[in-house]
């Protein structure tokens, strides 16, 4: 399959604006912004034809022209990551058999999550998209709830069954466990990793739906397939013992950043 990433990423976040351009201190000292961790972690999943960096933004714009990166630019009136890469494909003219979009705040992705993603969609010709998800380690949970203690929106669960069709995705730890019955192993909540792959003709069936509830109130693009009967496929993958976190809020920054000196 001729497979693209697409790495959407806008300045006006919501909940931390200009977050494509953060930088991030490694072991050595050196910083390096989100947004060019971003491009190198895409550049290294193998089997794939083409990286773009996806943006409505000329300072992400310059800044990615900088390390190297292809842009495509897109409307800043697009409401989404998803919506971004449609827009991207027809701005592009790409002719992809897969388009991969790999989320700009997602530096410690390793490849194999997105090469598992590429294999399943191989296999399975009939799935028009998927996406990864992790089964929580106890580290990962306790972020997870410290972030919803303190109010905070961070990562994504999801909720899935038989053949690993999504069921839900939200930004509340899902399924709830009684706190005093949580196990020390094997905890049954996924992380949902915000990455997906889509056939071509997933990707212009969603920018002709008009935007769901469900997606409005999660703020979660991947609810408006589920909403319109399209099935969300979700493989699971193995972290291999890496810690897995996104870029969701200033206090992400820190927890990266320790990744990178350990």
């Amino acid at each position: 399959m001729k497979t693209i990433v697409l790495i959407p990423a806008r300045y006006a976040s919501t909940r931390y604006p200009g977050k494509p351009l953060v930088p991030l201190r490694h072991k050595d000292g050196s910083e390096k912004s989100l947004i060019q961790m971003s491009f190198e972690a895409a550049s290294q999943i193998s089997g794939v034809d083409d990286v773009f960096v996806v943006t409505d933004d000329d300072r992400i714009r310059s800044a990615a022209l900088g390390f190297g990166a292809s842009v495509i630019m897109t409307s800043p009136e697009r409401e989404n990551g998803t919506a971004r890469c449609a827009e991207a494909v027809a701005n592009a003219r790409i002719e992809a058999d897969l388009i991969v979009n790999f989320q700009g705040d997602a530096p410690l992705t390793p490849p194999w999550f997105v090469e598992d993603l590429i294999a399943a969609m191989a296999e399975d010709k009939s799935a028009q998209m998927a996406t990864p998800v992790l089964q929580c380690d106890p580290k990962t949970y306790a972020m997870f709830k410290e972030d919803r203690t303190a109010g905070r929106v961070g990562g994504t669960t999801a909720v899935f069954g038989e053949g690993g069709r999504a069921l839900y995705f939200s930004k509340e730890v899902l399924p709830y466990i009684d706190p005093g019955k949580v196990p020390d192993t094997d905890i049954p909540v996924y992380h949902h990793v915000g990455v997906y792959a889509y056939r071509p003709s997933a990707l212009a069936a969603y920018i002709g739906w008009a935007e769901s509830p469900l997606e409005k109130l999660e703020g979660l693009e991947q609810l408006r397939f589920l909403y319109n009967d399209m099935p969300v496929k979700c493989v699971e993958v193995d972290a291999k013992g890496r810690v897995f976190w996104e870029l969701n809020n200033p206090e992400d920054v820190a927890r990266i950043e320790k990744v990178l000196a350990e």
